[in-house]
Order: structure tokens, then sequence, then C-alpha cells
């Protein structure tokens, strides 16, 4: 074999290295260790193929060693400084050097999109670096890690999309900049430093707007009473009717209604109408539709991805980062059918095979690079619980997209109870097809009776119902990466990201997620200033989308980037001395516990020169009150006191574990009479 170039094939991770290399090997593939990094190598055609994993990015952005010290360099110089990029897998660099000395033609086959263009850009770069002898770099674009579609990736490489990596390297800079400009910036001003520093950013901060936003209007809601007529009916069963007014908002009138039927002990039937129609199935998945759903069973949006992802590195799905919601002519569908036959799906397959829709639905969004979120192919080992629910989420979606429509019958009767109108609504599948495979949605509505007009129904009781109006609801995870994507906030691959940073940094808490007084501290104080604005972000995506189509450059884009982060600068600057009151005033307000039982004053969260953190009276030293706290988790206050000892009680929420109240006080006698118990 002198004088034949050896094969690289650069993927992005490990997982998907090894399975790439079986299948291009057809399994005859040999390990190898270099220290910690491994490679698979195989002879094909007579040539010899190396493939490697990377850990996502091997280079990293970041400023100069010297603009380190936050306080020696002002947040705008940081704005016109260009970051440095940085080896930070250098385990992984050493490999790609050693092996780029073999002077290979290289395929980049990382996840085809804006990231993983640019994931396998900067490793070929390296490698280009080390040795500027090889000229043949090439890209293996799949959306599948299955044979069938690696197999022909390979057979029709094509080139690298440097405009697309370029994209992606311009939303990396501006980040950067952006968060280290803003953060410094928001972190000096307010003396929240070190391990307490408060983080902004480009797309984080209005994403943490529309959250406080929402919190805001549900703290201002002022619910309105209202009273509602029940009548419960039976025939064959009990159900409801409500009188035709639907909500009153004087009680007088409801009263004298109910007063008029209260003791009324037969309802007759004055008019029944049915109404039967065509429910069809919903549109494949793309990312946001399928965080939604996920989140909707439970599960976090970072989770949910991360499942996905390992279920797409594991050959089960297509890749699951896709604005696409229209399965593309070239999708073999009867091949996938055809593998889901050996899926713990197969019955539900069989009914699609044999009854199934001629043509799949289809959303409104059309893309050409990767299909719908769908299985490619059954699994040949036990998945964990959670990979089961993702995998069994994303087969009955695919599935009921190729399924007939349901067919409903709605039905409205009408009923005379001494003079006064009612209404019953009724709903029954006549037809489950596509609802009886994907059965996430819930009616809320329930079958009604079979009902004749001039028919007599007994009144089993009449109630009159007192009720307010409700606030908005929270976002969920899925509605909120929905409400980002409708603003053009970060991208399908960036959202959910998103969401656990804003958790990372304790900005919001629980689920569905509510923002802290911190964050409501943040977006307050930077007022109506451009960065908490879902405009300027909107801008800056639809800029570098058009890098990526090629008609706009890097650095244009960076320019006009810091052109807009050096306005909002000079805004905040002037702002200056209000947004420091106003963090700090939060922050103090935050970190209140409750009152000091011995001295009335109140208790507060300090850290000690350990950096422990415990409850102390800020009285001190005339009062030196203190009590100890769990150094890990969450702690909130509850405006509740222990009601053996008086002593305040906090709540504490620890990462996997259930939400528990504690009394501060170590010495309870409650706790001692616990203890004993057990």
């Amino acid at each position: 074999m002198s004088g034949v170039k050896m094969k690289l094939i650069i993927c992005e991770k490990n997982i998907a290295a090894r399975r790439i290399a079986y299948i291009l090997s057809n399994g005859k593939l040999k390990t190898n260790k270099h220290g910690s990094i491994q490679t698979y190598d195989f002879t094909k055609e007579n040539e010899p193929w190396t493939v490697i994993g990377l850990k996502g990015h091997i280079i990293s952005l970041d400023y100069p060693s010297e603009y380190n010290l936050w306080k020696k360099n002002p947040p705008q110089k940081l704005i016109e400084i260009d970051p440095l990029k940085k080896v930070s897998e250098q385990s992984i660099a050493k490999v790609l050097k050693k092996l780029s000395e073999k002077t290979p033609e290289i395929i980049i086959a990382t996840d085809f999109d804006r990231e993983g263009e640019l994931i396998g850009v900067e490793a070929a770069t390296l490698v280009l670096d080390h040795n500027k002898n090889i000229t043949n770099i090439k890209r293996a674009k799949f959306s599948a890690i299955t044979p069938a579609e690696v197999q022909k990736a390979f057979n029709n490489l094509v080139d690298v999309d440097y405009n697309l990596s370029n994209a992606a390297e311009t939303r990396q800079i501006t980040d950067l900049v952006w968060g280290a400009v803003l953060t410094r910036f928001i972190s000096l001003t307010s003396n929240q430093l070190g391990r307490d520093f408060l983080s902004i950013g480009r797309v984080q901060s209005p994403t943490l707007a529309l959250l406080v936003d929402r919190e805001k209007e549900i703290k201002s809601f002022k619910p309105i009473q209202f009273w509602q007529i029940i009548a419960k009916l039976k025939k064959t069963e009990i159900f409801n009717a409500m009188h035709k007014h639907g909500k009153f908002l004087e009680k007088n009138k409801a009263q004298q209604i109910y007063d008029k039927i209260k003791n009324t002990n037969e309802a007759q039937v004055v008019e029944v109408k049915k109404t039967t129609k065509e429910e069809y199935p919903p549109p494949p998945f793309n990312t946001t539709s399928f965080l939604q759903a996920a989140s909707s069973q439970g599960f976090s949006a970072s989770n949910a991805m991360s499942i996905a992802e390992e279920l797409y590195m594991s050959g089960l799905i297509s890749y699951p980062r896709t604005d696409n919601t229209v399965y593309p002519h070239s999708l073999n569908i009867k091949a996938i059918l055809d593998n889901l036959l050996q899926s713990p799906f197969s019955t539900e397959t069989t009914e699609v095979i044999k009854n199934g829709r001629k043509t799949p639905t289809r959303g409104k969004i059309s893309t050409t690079d990767h299909p719908p979120i769908h299985p490619v192919s059954a699994p040949s080992s036990k998945l964990t619980s959670d990979q089961h629910k993702i995998y069994e989420l994303i087969c009955r979606r695919f599935l009921a997209t190729l399924a007939k429509n349901a067919l409903s019958e709605t039905s409205e009767a009408t009923f005379d109870i001494n003079g006064e109108i009612f209404i019953a609504s009724g709903y029954r599948l006549i037809e489950s097809n596509w609802k009886k495979i994907y059965h996430y949605f819930r009616n809320k509505n329930k079958e009604i009776p079979e009902l004749e007009k001039g028919e007599t129904i007994p009144i089993s009781s009449v109630k009159l119902k007192e009720d307010k109006t409700k606030p908005p609801s929270r976002y969920s995870q899925g509605s909120l990466i929905a409400k980002m994507e409708q603003l053009s906030l970060g991208t399908k691959s960036t959202r959910h990201e998103i969401i656990s940073k804003l958790y990372g940094r304790k900005y919001i808490t629980g689920s569905p997620p509510k923002p802290t007084a911190t964050a409501f501290a943040v977006i307050d104080s930077l007022g109506d200033a451009s960065v908490v604005k879902s405009e300027m972000t909107a801008q800056l995506e639809k800029d570098m989308n058009q890098i990526a189509d090629g008609k706009k450059t890097m650095d244009e884009i960076i320019k006009e980037s810091r052109e807009m982060l050096t306005q909002v600068m000079n805004t905040l600057e002037k702002e200056k001395s209000s947004i420091r009151t106003t963090i700090q005033d939060a922050l103090k307000q935050q970190r209140l516990i409750g009152t000091c039982p011995k001295c009335g004053k109140d208790l507060v969260v300090r850290t000690s020169k350990k950096g422990k953190r415990f409850v102390g009276c800020t009285n001190f030293p005339k009062c030196d009150n203190t009590y100890s706290l769990p150094q890990k988790g969450n702690i909130t206050k509850t405006e509740k006191t222990c009601k053996t000892c008086g002593t305040p009680v906090v709540q504490v929420k620890m990462k996997g574990k259930k939400i528990w109240e504690l009394c501060l006080n170590s010495t309870c006698p409650s706790k001692a009479d616990n203890n004993s118990k057990n």
C-alpha cells in the first residue's frame, strides 16, 4: 500500500466515531489507544482508514490573560479586543497532530449543522496547521447514524461549508463579547464578584425578561369573582349542564335563578345538536415541538435533548436538531416502518402499514438540512427508562403522522329547567385511529348520554358555584422554548442550553421555572435597555443566517454587533447608580430568612471566612445568634416559624431530592422527639 494515503474521519464524539467505524468496516475494525484517546482503524478497498471522536469543541475562545483581572479593565474596553483561540482538549489535539503526519485525506463527519461544521473545521484547521501538505478535506453529510445513511454520505462526499462554520464562529465570538462585557459591568456595579458574580447574556437576558414579565403579570393579577349554576342530570350516568349565561359577575342575579330552580326535579330536553368532524394528526416533530411534548411528559428541555442525542448516536432516531416539519421525498418511510416492526411498537406499526393515510401530515416549516425527528431503527439492547420514554414519544409521533384522521362527534344538548336554559356538551371518539397511537393528547370533554328532544331527565342536584378568574400560568420549559422560537431568541440548538444556564445561575427555580429575587433585580435594574428586549437579538440571529447563506461576512456582523453593544453600554453607564441600588436592595431582600427570636432584628444568610454559609443576625455584635445551614442546595424563605420553638423555617431543595422544610434551630425539642422515635 505504498503511496496510499490514509483517510482520517473526524467525528463529534467517541460514541459516533465507534458506530461510524463499525458501519464503514462492516464490523471489521480495530480499536487503538493513544493514551486516553481511542481511534478505530480498518482497511477499506486497500486504503487505511482511521476514525477519531472529539469531545465537541476542542478549541475555545477567551480573552488574553491580561484582561482576566476584572477590576483593572473597564468592561467597555473588552468590546474591541479580539478573543484568542486556545486548544481546550490537549490530549485529542496531540493525537490529531500525530495522525496528520501520515498526510491523510480528511473527512469531517461531525453533526451537520452550524455548530457541528465549526467543530469539524476547528479540528481540520488544527491538523492543517501542523501539516500543510494536506490538500484534500471533504464533508460527510447524514441525518441518521444508520448503515444506509452513513454509506450514502461517504459515497457522496461534499465540500466543507465554511459559510456555515463562520456563522457558528460569529455566534461564539458575539456571545463571548456580550456576555463578558455585560456580566462584568453588572457584577462590578453591584459589587457582586467572585462566585457570586451576576451573569448577563445576549440571549439569556431577554429570555429571563420573559419569565420576569410573566411573573409580574401573575403577581399583579386581580382576580374577579364569578358564579356559575350547574345542574347534575342523570340518565344512565350523571353529567353536568350549565346555565346558558355561563359566568355571572353579580351574585344577586345568579342567586335569583338558583332560588327559582333549586327544588326542580326534572329537566326537559329542548334540542340536541350533533356534529361529526375529522381530526388531523399532528405534524412531524422538529426540535421545538419535540421539546414541548417532552416537557409535557415531565422532562426538562436539557434532559430531553441529551437523551435524544444519545438515541441519535446509537442509531435509533434521526438528528434531533432540526427546524423541519415536512418529511422530504427522499425519506424511505417504508424502510423505517419495516424496521419498527421489530420494535416494541410493532402493533401500531402494523396498523399504520395496513390502514394508514396516503400521504404523511406536514407542518409549516420545510428546510433542507435535516428531516423532522423520526425513528430509524429498533433497539437491539435494553434502553434505560428515560431513553425508552423519549424513544416511545418519537416513535408514536412518527406513526401518528402516517395514521388516518380520527373521527369524533361533539354533541350539545339544551335543557329547560323551570324556564331557565341549561346546556350540556359532550365529546366521543367514533374512530380513534391516530389518537390511539399518539395517546398524549387528553380531551377534557366527557361523553354525554343519548338524548332525544322532548324527553325529561331527572335532576340529581343543582349547585351555585363560586369561583375566581385565574392569573396567567407560568411558562413551562416547552412553552418558553416555543416563545423563544417565536421571538428568534437563540436557535434550535441553543434554547434548551439557555434555560439550563438560567437554572445553573440561580435566576430561576422550580418547575415550571419561577424567577428568583436576583432575576427581578437584574432585569429591573436594566430597565428598558435593549439588552433585555428581543428585537436586537433577533436581528443578530437574522444576520448570522445571512452569513450561513453567504450574503454577509463574519467581519461585517461582528463589527455591527460591537456597535450595538457600545450603544447598550453607553445607556447602562448613565444608569449605573440606580442599577447598583436596585440590585443591592434586591439581593439584601433575597438573603433575608426571617426575624431573630432573640432580639427581633432580621436574620440573613451569610458566608464565613472558610466559605461556609450560615444564618446570622443583622444585630451583630449586639446579638450573636446564628444557625447552621446545609452546605448544598437552594435555601428559600418560607414566612413560617417552628410551632415548637418559634425559630424561622426554611425550604431546602437539593438536586435529585424532594423539597423539604427545615427548622433552623438544631436543638429544637421537636428534632429530639423525632430522633428518639427513630
